[in-house]
């Protein structure tokens, strides 16, 4: 039986305001981009740096008790070099999880491992012993409008496309931040399970804002995303274990 981690449901290359180091989440436009929709030139950004989570957890079901699920979830690159490449996701997709592993450019799967963790603020940090990824250039949430183009980038429901013999590809949607607050950033779209931890992006400069958290149970049409400073605060703590803790394959 397949389950999506459940929701309760990015991301980033500001790496250098973080201390991390990587390499550019982009590479200079050329004449063949500079024609493109801004929002198709953002998510060409930003696509080779979100990664699919695969992992087995802990079944919900009662009569099956000790037994797993298979279950989903979104990353983004933050940071890579020689040692590997740390993804960060929001820490509910990756609780209780084994098996864990990532994937990459929508085909290459890979081992992964949880390098850091914080249940309250829900953001991960998790190693792949895969060395230099494109990574995301992290924006700011505080200073972007309501109303503002964004961009969700992920791996929607996984299995049930599997199922149908769609193939497990990224899905980018297009919506607006509908509001700023506290400790959240409201969007006017969904997060569709598997698409949490997957990044949610300025539409014009593929700047990471947020990470996909949650959805109203009542009302699936509103998101929520943990806004990115949010993020780089854990990121300035944790980043330090990326650099000393190298995963050998």
């Amino acid at each position: 039986m397949k389950c999506l981690r459940a929701l309760p449901v990015v991301a980033l290359a500001v790496a250098c305001a973080t201390g991390c180091a990587g390499r550019p989440s982009a590479p200079a436009a050329d004449a063949s981009s500079a024609s493109l929709d801004p929002f198709v030139r953002s998510f060409r950004a930003i696509r080779p740096t979100v990664v699919l989570f695969t992992m087995n957890i802990p079944s919900d079901d009662k009569k099956r008790k000790g037994e797993f699920d298979e279950a989903y979830g979104s990353g983004v690159a933050v940071a890579s070099g020689s040692w590997g490449t740390a993804i960060l996701t929001v820490e509910h997709v990756i609780h209780d999880a084994s098996k864990l592993r990532a994937t990459l450019d929508d085909r290459r799967t890979v081992p992964a491992h949880v390098l850091a963790a914080d249940a309250t603020e829900d953001l991960a940090l998790v190693e792949i012993a895969v060395p230099n990824r494109p990574i995301a250039r992290l924006g700011a949430s505080a200073s972007i409008d309501p109303g503002t183009e964004v961009g969700l980038a992920g791996y929607p429901i996984p299995d049930a496309f599997d199922d149908e013999h769609l193939g497990e590809r990224i899905s980018v949607y297009a919506g607006r931040i509908a509001s700023l607050r506290k400790d959240a950033i409201e969007l006017d779209l969904p997060v569709v399970p598997g698409e949490s931890g997957g990044p949610i992006f300025d539409a014009s400069t593929a700047a990471v804002v947020g990470l996909a958290e949650s959805r109203f149970d009542d009302e699936k049409a509103i998101g929520f995303g943990v806004p990115i400073e949010d993020a780089e605060r854990f990121l300035r703590e944790k980043l330090p274990l990326v650099k000393a803790h190298i995963i050998v394959p």
